[in-house]
């Protein structure tokens, strides 16, 4: 197996980490602290090609692949985790739209998505009462004589006031995950409704809002997949989804790991940089050795989706592993700095913050495990 990148993969990444260092890391701090949506920043990803790296160019993506999505949402995730997600969720939609629905469907969303016409589209699965188990879903879907009526609430949903496009799940059938079907819902819907702002621990960048639909009505065309089939589209979704999560923990790990280096450097005790030191030099080599295998992980799964074979197994363990590496490197990070790294002068308090979301979302780590264990175990 040789999933080392291509010449393509190379020059993606070189683009996205040019664009990432030159515009998005001089800002991630001012955005962080105002819990200002990277807009602007966004748009810029777009006119290189990375809100659809691995859409059909025929679409308006780049068509370079899901290695290359990978490396650059890791430089973009170096510079601002924010920015990143915003980049991972709507690369996600795009995916799932150019492979689930119908060419007209295709045609009107996905290259709004990757010119950034759409600053962002949003994945609307979870609810108040249903995060880990889409099974106990509340949201409904009813057939009218022109479409479907949808009724309920959704949960967590990123990019949620900025969306074009919001891929929603409700139920139209029977209890469990056999009753749930996909519905397109623009911005802008009669009946939907976006709550307040999340006020959270990281990503502060990045909107993270409630939706309420009321009576929200939505044409035949709205129906996304076929009728009962929303279930498959969400795990197929997930799992994609998960490469972008693992990319994302790879690049706050990074950063973080660059930041305890030059530090490291730079700052002396008993007359000596502080790099000299065992217990130091310890912390900086786990993270690299852990940062390495967690970039393996990342990179094999993505190799094993961009050739069309199964990689569920292996994007959750990229996942796994990636996301709580990057807690440790983070963690290990503000140790080094010691006080410093206790402040908002130095970045690394954070990186801590925002990696603590990726062991949570797109699946918690014990969901993860849980989708390893069925896989040995089948």
């Amino acid at each position: 197996m040789d999933f080392s990148p291509t010449e393509t993969d190379l020059e993606v990444q070189r683009a996205a980490r040019a664009y990432a260092q030159r515009v998005i890391a001089p800002r991630a701090h001012e955005l962080s602290e105002g819990e200002i949506f990277p807009e602007a920043e966004v748009r810029g990803l777009a006119e290189l090609g990375l809100m659809g790296v691995n859409v059909p160019s025929d679409l308006g993506g780049a068509e370079a692949g899901v290695v290359a999505y990978s490396l650059a949402m890791q430089e973009v995730a170096a510079a601002c985790a924010s920015t990143a997600v915003t980049m991972s969720v709507t690369n996600m939609v795009a995916e799932i739209i150019t492979r689930f629905g119908t060419r007209d469907q295709a045609e009107r969303h996905v290259p709004r998505l990757c010119s950034g016409e759409y600053v962002a589209g949003s994945f609307a699965l979870s609810e108040p009462e249903a995060g880990s188990d889409p099974g106990g879903m509340r949201t409904t879907a009813k057939k009218t004589a022109t479409g479907w009526v949808l009724d309920g609430q959704k949960q967590w949903i990123t990019s949620g006031t900025h969306a074009g496009v919001f891929v929603v799940w409700a139920r139209t059938g029977e209890p469990g995950t056999r009753g749930i079907s996909c519905f397109l819902v623009e911005q802008g819907a009669k009946g939907l409704r976006i709550g307040k702002r999340e006020d959270k621990l990281g990503l502060r960048a990045s909107s993270t809002v409630p939706l309420a639909f009321e009576g929200c009505e939505v044409p035949d065309a709205a129906l996304f997949g076929p009728q009962g089939g929303g279930f498959k589209i969400a795990m197929t979704a997930l799992d994609g989804g998960r490469i972008g999560i693992a990319s994302q923990a790879c690049g706050i790990a990074a950063a973080a790991l660059a930041a305890a280096t030059d530090y490291a450097r730079q700052r002396r005790a008993f007359d000596r940089p502080i790099g000299d030191f065992q217990a130091i030099q310890w912390m900086l080599a786990d993270s690299r050795t852990e940062l390495d295998a967690a970039r393996a992980l990342t990179l094999r799964a993505a190799w094993l989706k961009g050739r069309g074979q199964p990689f569920s197994r292996e994007a959750s363990m990229a996942k796994l592993f990636a996301s709580e590496a990057c807690n440790r490197a983070c963690q290990k990070a503000v140790q080094v700095l010691g006080g410093y790294g206790y402040t908002r002068e130095f970045p690394v308090e954070r990186y801590l913050r925002d990696a603590r979301v990726t062991t949570i979302y797109e699946g918690t780590s014990e969901i993860q495990r849980t989708v390893i264990a069925r896989m040995l175990l089948a």
